[in-house]
């Protein structure tokens, strides 16, 4: 199975002012992504969209491929992923060049592990799943089944909508929440559908604790594990 990785990074950002290559820990929030995609066994290729000739070159600087700016009404701040997707994928096919899946490596999950960029494309190519994607557990306090939504009126019910919560602990089910480090669609889900999942998903689990930057205070604590990591290497 040939597989395309996929690292979008736009120059805009509203939460986190040039996110994609500020400096995080000493080196470009770009080259953590970008270091551990390379050590895949399993992606073909990996290439960089980026609207922004700063953000290509640092690209190039740390070994991913660059050879297109993405257009600039797929960099605007309300455009969807999937739009970049297909125009990844459909400028390798003006040019000869197929895959039979992506692999979707956004820079704001620095922290993802080699070993699960090839543990989700290997989990597919396995699999008739249409597409993997990394999920970690959820604590038992926010297992659905312990979850509560408040209607209008105030009373609160149980999120799964049974009649009461699961007594024990032991008898909740696992449940996962989507960390968005990684996607690995077939590329025929991706163009004839139009979707990132299809209609059968597979979760690849995840040991967590990483952060999805969005804002100045998932900044700060990338900075804090990145400090962690670095004194535990020491």
């Amino acid at each position: 199975m040939r597989v395309l990785g996929l690292v979008p990074a736009r120059g805009g950002s509203k939460g986190i002012p040039g996110k994609n290559i500020k400096p995080l820990a000493g080196k470009p929030l770009l080259a953590y992504t970008a270091e551990t995609a390379l050590q895949s066994r399993l992606l073909d290729r990996i290439v960089l969209s980026t609207d922004s000739e700063e953000i290509a070159a640092v690209g190039r600087r740390y070994g991913l491929d660059v050879p297109f700016l993405r257009p600039a009404e797929l960099a605007a701040d309300a455009s969807p992923t999937l739009p970049v997707v297909r125009h990844a994928l459909e400028w390798y096919a003006a040019r000869g060049e197929r895959f039979d899946a992506l692999c979707l490596l956004q820079p704001t999950t620095p922290f993802r592990k080699t070993a699960d960029i090839d543990g989700c494309v290997r989990l597919l190519a396995e699999s008739d799943a249409d597409a993997v994607v990394s999920v970690t557990q959820v604590p038992d306090e926010f297992n659905p089944h312990w979850v509560y939504f408040r209607g209008a009126d105030g009373s609160i019910g149980v999120s799964t909508g049974e009649a009461a919560p699961i007594p024990r602990r032991q008898e909740l089910p696992p449940s996962f929440h989507r960390d968005g480090s990684l996607y690995v669609t077939r590329t025929r889900v991706l163009l004839e559908q139009n979707s990132l999942y299809g209609d059968r998903v597979l979760g690849y689990v995840t040991a967590g604790g990483g952060v999805n930057l969005d804002t100045p205070e998932d900044w700060a604590r990338a900075e804090a594990l990145a400090a962690t990591a670095e004194a535990a290497v020491a």
